[in-house]
C-alpha cells in the first residue's frame, strides 16, 4: 500500500524552526520527486518546495527562498523540509506528495499543522 506520512508540525513562535519530515511507505522513494504544499486557512494550497528523485535538484517557492531547505534520505525512504526564520504567513497544513513518470503528484500524505504565533 502506497502511503506518505508527515510529522513534525506544532506549535512555534515567530523566528523559530521546524523540521517536518515525510515518510514513504509500498514504493521507492528515490524513482520520484516529492514536493512540499501547505494550504493555509481559506487560501488554496499552494506550492513549497520540490526535489528530484537524486536530490540534485530543489525548488523554492519566493516566499521561502533562503528560509526552508528541502532535502531527502533515500536510504530512509524520506524527504525533509527545515523551516527556519518562521513568519505568521507560515502557518497552515503542510503535505508532502510523489510526482512519478506521469508527471503529476500521485501520493499525498494527511498532513501536518504548522502554526507560527506567539
Amino acid at each position: 500500500q502506497v502511503q506518505l506520512v508527515e510529522s513534525g508540525g506544532g506549535l512555534v513562535q515567530p523566528g523559530g524552526s521546524l523540521r517536518l519530515s515525510c515518510v514513504a511507505s509500498g514504493f521507492t522513494l528515490e524513482y520520484y520527486t516529492i514536493g512540499w504544499f501547505r494550504r493555509a486557512p481559506e487560501k488554496e494550497r499552494e506550492f513549497v518546495a520540490a526535489v528530484s528523485g537524486s536530490g540534485g535538484i530543489t525548488y523554492y517557492t519566493d516566499a521561502v527562498k533562503g528560509r526552508f531547505t528541502i532535502s531527502r534520505d533515500n536510504a530512509k525512504n524520506t524527504v525533509y523540509l527545515q523551516m527556519n526564520s518562521l513568519k505568521p504567513e507560515d502557518t497552515a497544513v503542510y503535505y508532502c506528495a510523489a510526482r512519478g513518470v506521469s508527471g503529476s503528484y500521485d501520493y499525498w500524505g494527511q498532513g501536518t499543522q504548522v502554526t507560527v504565533s506567539s
